[in-house]
């Protein structure tokens, strides 16, 4: 069986899984540190949160910088590429906020997407 090359496909392989949209969505309100996503994220895994930083940054999404300092620094923020992703995560939220409204799903009013506040 041939490799479907879609659109849909391309998105999913670089963007999908359970916590890529949400670190994408976080430092897209600012750049985190490694231990910003442990709060904002508190059931992600060291092993899991390294590998999809690691897989965003060589998508070409997130930018990692280390500061030389001791001791060192990590600070992940968004590329130019990774900031054209943000109205795909502002359309994404936008449509969780109206399922939850017609499925009387309760939410997180800390979380708005077109807000930087947070």
């Amino acid at each position: 069986m041939s490799k479907l090359n879609t659109g849909i496909n391309i998105f999913m392989s670089v963007v999908g899984g359970k916590w890529k949209c949400l670190i994408l969505y976080f430092l897209n309100l600012q750049p985190r540190r490694t231990k910003d996503f442990y709060t904002l994220m508190p059931t992600i895994t060291q092993k899991v949160l390294t590998e999809q930083l690691k897989q965003l940054e060589e998508a070409g999404l997130v930018k990692r910088e280390v500061y030389k300092e001791i001791p060192p620094k990590v600070e992940y923020s968004l590329t130019k590429l990774g900031l054209t992703f943000v109205p795909v995560l502002n359309t994404m939220c936008d449509w969780g906020n109206s399922y939850a409204v017609t499925q009387d799903i309760e939410t997180n009013d800390n979380y708005c997407c077109h807000d930087k506040t947070t």
